[in-house]
């Protein structure tokens, strides 16, 4: 197992050009959101802007409009038919890479759209939360999943994927046997997370502290991760950094408000400081 060091990780970067604009750095589509859980749009969407995309939309439901409108003006929205859910697909084809499944919930609709989205095989694609517990009630869901998929699960969500299992070692045996069946790279979660890829790499990161174990915080890392793809960043690349910088960013978080009473806010207002560091 490789550990994710500092230096490999500022040496990834790409240098913006002088005469660049917002169309060079990509448009993220983001899927998020239901009632009750708006903040998973907004913090995912949040980090998004701040890991460098050049243009958001984020797809939520008629409910969320305004909220996240106002929390987070620099993305677009797109509004679902459905005043309080996910239900349907928008069309993927213009956004540079697509992210879905913070706040989602698991409403039929939603279940229904998450398949239509993987029909429509997007380029570039990385799953969380609900979408992930929509493939842990629907297996065969895992066969659509396009080659390089990022799925993010903590490791509930991964036992409900992949089975129950003992110990972290079992675990991270069985996610790399996932990487290699699927074609897929899995962000297991969790204190030194790690990042299996379908080759056979994997990777342990060596950022981030026990004030993370905090609400929202994989919502930050979904959109830290789909602001670097839709920069063109490889899903290997994005996954590594993103995971680095997330923690980083929560190291930072935890400088200035403690381990405890860090949130996941805290996380995603942290990324500028993170960036800067290794740049």
């Amino acid at each position: 197992m490789k550990k994710i060091e500092p230096e490999y990780i500022a040496s990834l970067f790409v240098k913006r050009k002088q005469d660049s604009h917002k169309g060079d750095y990509g448009h993220a589509l983001l899927i998020a959101g239901s009632l009750g859980m708006g903040g998973s749009a907004i913090l995912a969407s949040g980090a998004v802007l701040r890991s460098g995309a050049g243009l958001l939309t984020t797809h939520i439901p008629k409910i969320l409009y305004e909220i996240v409108q106002i929390s987070v003006p620099e993305a677009m929205c797109s509004i679902d038919p459905s005043e309080d859910h996910f239900s349907r697909a928008p069309v993927v084809e213009k956004y540079s890479a697509v992210g879905a499944g913070p706040g989602l919930g698991l409403a039929p609709e939603t279940v229904t759209a998450v398949k239509d989205l993987l029909d429509m095989k997007p380029g570039k694609l990385i799953l969380d939360a609900d979408a992930l517990n929509i493939l842990a009630i629907n297996p065969k869901l895992m066969g659509l999943l396009p080659a390089n998929t990022i799925i993010t699960p903590h490791p509930g969500e991964f036992d409900r994927i992949a089975g129950l299992h003992k110990n972290r070692k079992e675990r991270i045996e069985s996610q790399k046997k996932l990487s290699e069946k699927y074609g897929i790279i899995v962000v297991l979660k969790g204190a030194n997370s790690t990042i299996s890829l379908p080759g056979g790499e994997l990777w342990e990161n060596t950022t981030g502290n026990p004030g993370m174990a905090t609400a929202g915080s994989g919502d930050v890392l979904t959109g830290v991760i789909l602001g670097l793809l839709a920069q063109n960043y490889s899903p290997r690349l994005a996954s590594l950094i993103g995971v680095f910088i997330h923690g980083m960013a929560g190291d930072i978080a935890m400088e200035k408000f403690g381990e405890t009473s860090m949130t996941a806010g805290n996380i995603r207002d942290s990324l500028p400081d993170a960036f800067l560091r290794l740049r």
